[in-house]
């Protein structure tokens, strides 16, 4: 088990092949554990990284919530990056995961070569949207407090599968970095300059005109919906999925260099 020590905060990764770098990130009270079903497709001519955020799964789960944040989790990233002596990589990710890599992008555009945004809102342009995600999010917050982990079992497979400590760490994840403060995400699309390849399960209904959006203002971003695949869509229909992503970065060093 690798632990990458944040100043005191352990974050779990595992790294798998060798190649370009691909950094995976899970959603919200998933664990890295979803992208089981990937590793040996990703890592067979890629070096892939699979990490749990804080508060979930195998990394810790800190006391102060002032420890979660969007800005740490981004740090975290480049971290992870940092330790596998990755100046650049293929940034990825399902739902808040998605999310944390588009706003990687824009914390650190020199960093990503490409870009997987996976069922995967993009936030919110308008105050009353945003506010009542958060109000979700923090409700979210009370009942992991109230009903334990217990509580994904009946939730989305990359949800049910993952395996945690304790729910005290989702809670805090939940008002830390679930919440959104900001447009900033939102109005960076259209200046995001890497390939991008946005993928959506095709009943993963309030996802879909997010990704339709997403695909309008990314430039140079290639959609892909896949049939009969839910909010996991990796998990659903792993075997085209994992060919749609494929393609994809096969075909990233003609896209870079033209």
């Amino acid at each position: 088990m690798a632990l990458l020590n944040r100043e005191g905060t352990h974050i779990y990764y595992e790294v798998h092949g060798q190649g370009p770098v691909i950094l995976l990130t899970h959603g919200f009270s998933a664990t890295g554990r979803m992208w089981q079903r990937q590793i040996e497709a990703f890592s067979r001519n890629h070096t892939l990284i699979l990490w749990d955020l804080r508060g979930h799964g195998r990394s810790d789960y800190p006391d102060d919530p002032g420890l979660y944040s969007k800005a740490l989790t981004l740090a975290d990233m480049a971290a992870l990056l940092d330790q596998v002596g990755a100046d650049r990589a293929i940034i990825g990710g399902l739902s808040l995961g998605g999310y944390m890599s588009l706003a990687f992008y824009r914390e650190y555009p020199e960093r990503v070569k490409a870009l997987l945004i996976i069922d995967t809102g993009p936030g919110f342009r308008r105050d009353e949207a945003r506010e009542a995600w958060n109000r979700k999010a923090l409700a979210a917050a009370d009942r992991y407090e109230k009903e334990g982990p217990d509580l994904l079992q009946s939730a989305s497979l990359d949800q049910a599968e993952a395996k945690h400590r304790s729910a005290t760490g989702l809670a805090r994840a939940a008002r830390g970095m679930l919440t959104q403060w900001d447009g900033q995400v939102i109005d960076s699309l259209p200046s995001i300059k890497v390939p991008t390849l946005i993928v959506a399960g095709g009943d993963d209904k309030p996802y879909l005109p997010a990704t339709d959006y997403m695909a309008l203002k990314i430039p140079r971003a290639r959609k892909v919906i896949i049939p009969k695949a839910g909010h996991a869509v990796n998990i659903d229909q792993p075997e085209i999925f994992n060919e749609a992503v494929l393609s994809f970065l096969n075909n990233l060093g003609s896209v870079c260099s033209s």
